[in-house]
């Protein structure tokens, strides 16, 4: 079954990555043999004085397959690897969604509120269980639930995150040409920012961090013409949106 599992507020201003803490989910998922995952996913999530975050208030995700009768098993370790891999003072929150919820609608509607609104536990929670979501807390408030299941809803819409971590290319200011980007990296799809699909033929100027976006539910690298005509990979604060 395809599960999407999401942590949130596993961290503090000056100890631990909640994105780490992912990876390190998402290697013990492999690990126990539960299933086969998908990389890491960030999702921005509203910042607002009223809203207590680290640093960013970005919760991760990953896909993941997940045997059936390892279900349990998943949610026990995932909690408990939770607790233990969480540092002191954070307020961490798990969340795993079946694909085949119900109501998928509804729960994408939820992430997307959550990057522009304040939301309420209680909301999460109500929704969670009208959907048969797991969601629980690990520690301290348990707020981070809040950011678990929005990322998790944003995750499932296919259209919402930045791949966590650097793609590595070539250095900084050379040219690849789209085919030898997709070939060398798990990059489907090259697409401007105004939403043309570049030609494998089509030669790309490298910029110094290679960050990469899911959109359609493809793993997608985003460029722009600069003003020499060439097109070049975005930097990370034209991809502050995704």
């Amino acid at each position: 079954m395809i599960v999407f599992i999401a942590i949130d507020d596993t961290d503090s201003i000056s100890e631990g990555s909640t994105g780490k803490t992912a990876n390190g989910l998402r290697r013990l998922v492999e690990e126990k043999a539960w299933g086969t995952t998908a990389p890491v996913t960030r999702h921005q999530l509203l910042v607002h004085p009223d809203i207590p975050y680290t640093s960013h208030n970005s919760a991760m995700c990953f896909k993941a397959d997940i045997a059936l009768e390892a279900w349990d098993d998943l949610i026990s370790g995932a909690g408990q690897f939770l607790k233990d891999a969480s540092v002191a003072g954070s307020d961490p929150g798990l969340c795993i969604a079946r694909e085949d919820i119900t109501n998928p609608s509804e729960f994408c509607a939820f992430g997307y509120r959550a990057k522009k609104e304040i939301v309420r536990k209680e909301e999460a929670y109500l929704l969670a269980q009208r959907l048969a979501i797991h969601l629980s807390e690990h520690g301290g408030t348990g707020d981070g639930v809040i950011g678990a299941l929005a990322g998790a809803a944003l995750r499932m819409s296919g259209n919402d995150g930045r791949f966590q971590g650097r793609t590595k290319l070539k250095e900084a200011g050379e040219k690849m040409s789209v085919a030898a980007i997709k070939s060398s990296s798990d990059i489907e799809v090259v697409e401007g920012i105004e939403g043309y699909i570049l030609q494998d033929s089509e030669e790309i100027i490298l910029g110094e961090v290679i960050k990469t976006v899911l959109l359609k539910n493809k793993r997608k690298l985003l460029v722009f013409m600069n003003q020499d005509g060439f097109w070049q990979t975005c930097s990370k604060q034209q991809l502050r949106q995704y």
